[in-house]
């Protein structure tokens, strides 16, 4: 009996996986004691556009395994804190405070608030993504609905002059996005980090000059 073929899924899980193996941004991230190779997309970030200052308040969406929240807080130093928020489990960082839940839920969204507690927000980041089908019709909405929840979060809680930094992938309502985007910032870029995959359609949208 002829054995099945592997399904379209597996072969990209096990294309994904060999890619991470050999990664020279993972075999970095590990080298260098951070906890993904996200990091090293903020990194990047920063140092063209010095959106971490110390003594800043940040709000870190989608944040673990924690990379962004571990590097945005060596960032604040001992004044700031980065608030960070995810479905998934975080091991503890200094200088980061962890909620855990969806985003998406009052309950948890009002446990953000109550952190925050009316002090003004320098930067939202959002490396928000939600779990990829393959199907492009299926996740670009996904993905955008997440990028949309960051700017709606972004508009409650900023201070004027504020930052928002989001993972965005490019297809449908992509171009919406960016120009509802621009209708409250002041400056509004899109970023793609040496470090996002080239294949990947994501990139990361970065909106300067928050206007009330």
């Amino acid at each position: 009996m002829p054995k099945p073929k592997p399904s379209r899924r597996s072969k990209s899980s096990a294309r994904w996986l060999q890619e991470h193996v050999s990664d020279e941004y993972v075999k970095r991230a590990r080298q260098e004691g951070w906890r993904s190779r996200a990091v090293y997309k903020l990194e990047e970030i920063q140092k063209a556009d010095r959106i971490l200052k110390p003594g800043q308040l940040v709000i870190d969406l989608g944040a673990a395994p924690g990379a962004w929240s571990q590097y945005a807080a060596r960032q604040l130093g001992s004044k700031g804190e980065v608030i960070a928020v995810d479905l998934l489990p975080m091991d503890s960082l200094d200088g980061v405070y962890f909620i855990q839940g969806d985003f998406r839920e009052q309950p948890v969204l009002d446990q953000v608030l109550a952190r925050v507690a009316g002090r003004p927000v320098d930067l939202v980041m959002s490396d928000m993504a939600p779990n990829l089908s393959g199907l492009d019709v299926v996740d670009q909405p996904r993905a955008m609905y997440l990028t949309e929840l960051a700017l709606d979060f972004a508009r409650q809680v900023l201070k004027p002059r504020g930052h928002l930094l989001a993972k965005v992938f490019q297809g449908s309502g992509f171009q919406e996005l960016v120009a509802t985007t621009r209708q409250a910032f002041d400056d509004v870029r899109l970023r793609k980090p040496q470090a996002s995959r080239a294949r990947s359609a994501e990139m990361y949208l970065l909106a300067k000059g928050f206007r009330l």
